[in-house]
């Protein structure tokens, strides 16, 4: 049996490098990722860059031109950057897109048909900021601007920018549509765990009343006879405190299982956990949705639906996976038939970690795994990581029967 381990700080800073979408950057280095990915769409900004080092306008010309662009692109990220987590008010968004307008109307009208480009980032302004009910109007408004502003300085191939003006602007509209809705399902889905973990209290205080209501009344109840009689019958009252034993052991014996019951995991549940959580980190997951378990003992089950729930953790926090499969199949082997659980990715595998010895997750399983007469493999495979966790079909009770 081999058993690795993963060093934590690769999932961790996996998970800082998440941009969470319609939040605010927690950090500078999000904020940065962010902006980097905003960068790129100022590439229509060459036209009106390459002329201003052409030389073609006059020392002021060119000078009011640089503050011109300076001031719009400042305007530009400053809106589009803060619409990504922490936006203007809607008054103040109405001024600076109007204010994006107007300097694009005066440099294109003062510096020639270059500028004309700047007409999309006007529209793309409108659609990612605006209101739908005001998106709607403004961005046919700015594309009617901008072709009247193409026949006055003669700008070539004005339709081109008619249709780029008006798709890239509702464009944007259905993308902040997208970000709202994949918020609102952020907000949902804590909403429903937060629900579901408070109907699991519940249920768990209705169980434990259930079970301890009435061995308690009747604990009570036996002692106060047991009080009474003490002084002129003690024979009575050991009889009494002997049932008290009783009620009590019996008490002790139900909350137990009642306990193991909740803690107990079952291999169908883990199984549709891990989909959620690879699906939840963007993880392309290979999951069997129906597992045949017929005849599967429960201590085996217990114990492959630990390792499934440790190998996701994994695989979630620590590997940088992309992809993840996880396999069940029965095996005969010479000890007799198995039940095997695989769990594979292509991720890193906490390499850095197999030098200090196993890990205390990996190692309780391997445990777990022993105590139910089963094995526990883990370790880089040419492609990623493997985890193959294997436990027997029959009890440790019928382990070495004449059947």
């Amino acid at each position: 049996m081999s058993v690795t381990t993963e060093d934590p700080r690769p999932g961790e800073a996996r998970a800082d490098r998440l941009m969470r979408m319609g939040e605010p950057p927690r950090n500078r280095g999000e904020a940065l990722r962010k902006l980097v990915w905003i960068l790129p769409w100022l590439i229509f900004l060459s036209s009106p860059v390459q002329d201003l080092v052409s030389g073609a306008h006059t020392m002021a010309a060119t000078a009011a031109g640089w503050a011109g662009l300076a001031a719009f692109t400042g305007t530009y990220l400053a809106l589009v950057y803060r619409n990504m987590g922490r936006p203007f008010s809607g008054r103040v968004v109405g001024w600076l897109v109007s204010a994006l307008g107007v300097l694009a109307v005066v440099l294109c009208l003062t510096l020639g048909a270059q500028w004309i480009g700047l007409f999309v980032y006007v529209s793309v302004a409108c659609g990612a900021t605006n209101p739908l009910r005001i998106a709607y109007w403004t961005i046919p408004l700015t594309t009617a601007v901008m072709l009247l502003v193409a026949q006055h300085t003669g700008a070539q191939g004005e339709w081109t920018l008619f249709l780029l003006v008006t798709l890239v602007g509702f464009a944007m509209t259905g993308v902040r549509q997208l970000v709202r809705t994949t918020v609102d399902l952020r907000k949902a889905r804590a909403t429903v765990a937060q629900l579901a973990a408070n109907e699991e209290r519940l249920r768990l205080a209705r169980d434990l009343h259930d079970l301890l209501g009435h061995s308690l009344s009747l604990i009570t109840l036996k002692s106060e006879l047991a009080g009474r009689m003490l002084p002129g019958r003690p024979d009575e009252a050991a009889q009494q405190v002997a049932d008290i034993e009783q009620v009590s052991r019996q008490a002790l014996v139900d909350v137990r299982e009642a306990v193991t019951g909740y803690r107990r995991p079952r291999l169908h549940a883990e199984l549709a956990g891990a989909h959620v959580a690879l699906t939840a980190a963007d993880v392309i997951a290979d999951v069997p949705a129906e597992p045949d378990l017929h005849g599967v003992p429960e201590e085996s089950e217990s114990a492959l639906a630990w390792a499934l729930r440790e190998a996701i953790t994994n695989v979630v926090r620590h590997s940088g996976a992309t992809r993840c499969a996880v396999g069940l199949v029965r095996r005969q082997t010479l000890d007799g038939p198995f039940l095997e659980l695989c769990v594979e990715d292509n991720g890193s595998g906490g390499t850095a970690g197999v030098a200090k010895g196993p890990g205390n997750g990996l190692t309780g399983l391997a445990e777990r795994l022993e105590k139910v007469g089963g094995q526990l493999e883990a370790g880089r495979v040419r492609r990623g990581f493997r985890l193959v966790a294997r436990a027997p079909l029959a009890s440790r009770a019928d382990v070495g029967s004449p059947a």
